[in-house]
């Protein structure tokens, strides 16, 4: 444009200045001022020309947006970060501060149970079953809120397990749905982390499961304090389950809490807790209750030890945890009471407890912990690096007695040894061998109530 303005002004100037040759010195001077007249009209034509040139290229607002500022999209765009997909055994998708992560198990389990030639009881022999089959999914909503939800296969019927949501503020965390009631350490560590193949006796035996409730949390450092109030399982509360045991008219609560201080001591992770749980049985006292426990598998369904039905108003029990992870080493026990209330007669009060020494035989391979939990260890060296993966052998003594002021459940002394296979991440192979003798068993040996059986049990379980 600025060529144009000179080549114009050049071409009217020069004729001009050819006819200024033969003027007189006042008329050149008429002539000179004209001609800069003309270079003033033609820069204020190119100022001109250079703006209409610069509205031709920039893009045309949308109908509603003011020109000067940002279009819709360009907002959008700027305002929301992008989408990115991970991998943690499952796909797992994130923006910001919000996520989703697809969760899945699969348990497969099988056993052999070896009885007195007397005991006539369809648990004796080989069983197996599709332990559980879960699916799910968990995330962040942003803002500090999250959420969890799974349905489990087990036993041919379908169940609720973790379902919640969850609010994360710094040190605090609130939970609201099926959960866990912070019961005992071998209850709240994963089914597929655990050292065996299936928890200790008394967290079966004494009624342990997920509920409905609100529960809150506080961790600062080694201290983590929670405690929550329950109703009862989500399953127990459907429509389906109404009558004394469930739905409608199962108003039953009940308040627990629990409180770790798990200091870490150079190498060594120490964990040492206890807890306290109260339940009002409410309506559900209408139907007597009953305390039981399998021979260890839970593909038989026979129970060894068992109560008679007790009618109770409600519960209380407490108990004690101790642990500690060094290196490939951990060591656990817990000691845990039950006292039933019965109303004009005297309170049975059940024990249960048990110690474990663990050792992972493959270098540098060690339990995580995390918030009062144990864990199992990604392999340093999986099968897919051309490691042996994670491998690691654990004993463990599982005591139950049952047997207080005239209600007679039985002992076991049970005698565990177990060897653990994790390839690779997400993946186990779970070995068991049990010898368990009990006392004033429920199923009778002939005329005997006192007698040992031999467990062999192995699952193969995929965890994401």
């Amino acid at each position: 444009m600025r060529l144009f303005g000179a080549t114009a002004i050049a071409a009217l100037a020069w004729p001009h200045a050819v006819m200024a040759q033969g003027l007189s010195a006042e008329e050149a001077a008429q002539l000179r001022a004209e001609i800069a007249a003309l270079k003033a009209q033609v820069s204020k034509l190119e100022s001109r020309l250079d703006g209409v040139e610069a509205a031709a290229a920039a893009p045309v607002p949308a109908a509603g947006v003011v020109p000067g500022t940002p279009a819709p999209a360009q907002v959008a765009s700027a305002a929301q970060p992008e989408t990115k997909i991970g991998w943690k055994g499952s796909p797992l998708f994130s923006r910001g501060d919000a996520s989703f992560k697809v969760k899945g198990r699969i348990q497969y389990d099988a056993g052999y149970v070896s009885a007195p030639k007397s005991v006539n009881d369809r648990a004796v022999g080989f069983s197996n079953e599709l332990r559980r089959l879960r699916l799910g999914g968990e995330g962040k909503l942003g803002g500090g809120f999250g959420y969890k939800l799974e349905t489990e296969l087990s036993d041919n019927t379908v169940d609720l397990v973790d379902t919640y949501i969850t609010y994360e503020h710094g040190k605090w965390l609130v939970t609201l749905g099926n959960h866990n009631q912070f019961q005992s350490l071998d209850e709240l560590i994963s089914d597929t982390a655990g050292s065996v193949m299936e928890r200790a006796a008394f967290t079966d035996a004494f009624g342990f499961e997920r509920r409905l409730g609100l529960s809150v949390q506080y961790q600062n450092g080694p201290i983590l304090a929670q405690g929550g109030i329950f109703s009862d399982s989500a399953d127990s509360l459907t429509n389906a389950s109404d009558g004394p045991n469930g739905g409608d008219e199962n108003n039953s609560f009940g308040l627990d809490g629990r409180l770790v201080f798990a200091p870490k001591l150079g190498p060594v992770q120490l964990h040492l807790a206890g807890s306290y749980h109260w339940r009002d049985f409410k309506r559900l006292s209408e139907t007597p209750q009953r305390y039981r426990q399998r021979a260890f598998l839970h593909s038989i369904n026979s129970r060894f030890l068992s109560t008679q039905a007790i009618s109770a108003e409600g519960e209380s029990h407490y108990g004690a945890e101790a642990g500690a992870i060094m290196g490939q080493w951990h060591v656990a026990g817990e000691a845990h009471w039950l006292r039933v209330f019965r109303p004009g007669l005297a309170d049975p009060t059940f024990f249960g407890g048990y110690a474990e020494i663990g050792y992972y035989i493959t270098k540098g391979d060690s339990r995580p912990y995390k918030a009062g939990i144990m864990g199992t260890a990604d392999p340093k060296n999986p099968v897919s690096k051309g490691g042996p993966g994670a491998i690691q052998v654990n004993l463990r003594y599982d005591y139950l007695d049952m047997n207080d002021t005239g209600i007679i459940g039985g002992k076991q002394n049970a005698y565990i040894a177990g060897i653990i296979w994790t390839p690779i991440n997400y993946l186990r192979f779970n070995m068991n061998y049990a010898h368990i003798r009990y006392d004033d068993a429920a199923i009778l040996a002939g005329t005997r109530a006192d007698y040992g059986v031999d467990v062999m049990g192995v699952r193969a379980e995929l965890d994401f």
